[in-house]
């Protein structure tokens, strides 16, 4: 049994469509594991009887008018989750309820997010081992610290800090994504701890193709979010390196210096410049949650 000490100022906000399967099984276990915990269900238009299992279960519910995707439901429950530190885990029966009291015992040895890392074998497919090994090896790049798990929906966060960012969250899958490169881009504390998901409850929400694609984004999203002058410097540099590889081509063959050269020329100042741009853009924006937090902590000392 965890110590309730520990977790009397912790929410655990699920965001769910359509889990009812999972749910009748996980929250009797969440109840009986955390009795005194907030319990938040983010109800995402779901048109099966997860509002009867909440009334049952006695935890509170987020009705959201409609299905606005898993973030929208992550940034609900949030807002309204009384809990110094927020839980936040799916509702599809992946994540374990004795996970949490680890993320959270490593959460108050200092840090101020804790992502439960999928080990191997709890990849849903070779496919999407693949994605998510080079999604953790580009993300540990860009930060210079190692990612073991750059979209892993299981996390302990402080809800102070975590509120921070909620601007900054997109309202679909990728929200993990965001929240992990904002808190390490702000300088706060990230740790991982192993764990192990377990096959899914029903259908996944996922669709390969629309969701793929988006995915894909999330490579440049990664870098855009912490530091979009390492992204556009080596693309900017690759055009520089054709364009001055086509004029000495050019040159030796022709004595002439070509329209090809010229627009390799400028595509790559063009590039270097939109990095310059997009990395002012990215220091007003933790600015502004600076600015935020600053704000927050003048009107508590009030």
């Amino acid at each position: 049994m965890p110590d309730q000490t520990n977790f009397s100022n912790v929410s655990i906000v699920i965001p769910a469509k359509n889990e009812a399967k999972a749910l009748i099984k996980l929250l009797p276990e969440l109840k009986q594991k955390f009795p005194d915990v907030e319990i938040i269900i983010v109800n995402d238009g779901s048109t099966d009887n997860t509002t009867e299992l909440c009334e049952l279960n006695n935890v509170k519910e987020i009705q959201q008018p409609y299905s606005k995707g898993n973030g929208a439901a992550i940034k609900a429950g949030a807002r309204l989750a009384k809990g110094e530190v927020l839980v936040f885990m799916d509702g599809d029966g992946q994540h374990q309820p004795d996970d949490i009291s680890r993320l959270l015992k490593k959460l108050y040895n200092g840090y101020d997010m804790v992502v439960g890392a999928r080990d191997a074998k709890s990849q849903a497919s070779y496919g999407r081992l693949v994605a998510n090994t080079v999604y953790n090896k580009l993300s540990s790049w860009v930060v210079d610290q190692k990612i073991s798990d750059l979209t892993s929906g299981f996390r302990a966060v402080r809800a102070d800090k975590f509120r921070q960012f909620l601007y900054l969250l997109p309202n679909g899958f990728s929200y993990p994504t965001t929240s992990t490169m904002a808190f390490f881009r702000a300088g706060l504390s990230v740790g991982y701890i192993s764990i192990t998901a377990l096959k899914r409850e029903g259908e996944s929400h996922i669709n390969y193709f629309k969701d793929g694609m988006r995915f894909l984004l999330i490579i440049f999203k990664v870098a855009s979010l912490y530091s979009p002058l390492k992204l556009f410097t080596p693309i900017s540099m690759a055009f520089f390196l054709l364009g001055f590889i086509r004029y000495i081509y050019t040159y030796l063959e022709s004595s002439t210096f070509t329209n090809m050269s010229a627009l390799l020329f400028v595509t790559s100042v063009l590039i270097f410049l939109i990095g310059i741009v997009s990395e002012q853009i990215t220091v007003l924006m933790y600015q502004r949650a600076s600015g935020e937090r600053k704000s927050d902590r003048e009107e508590v000392s009030d």
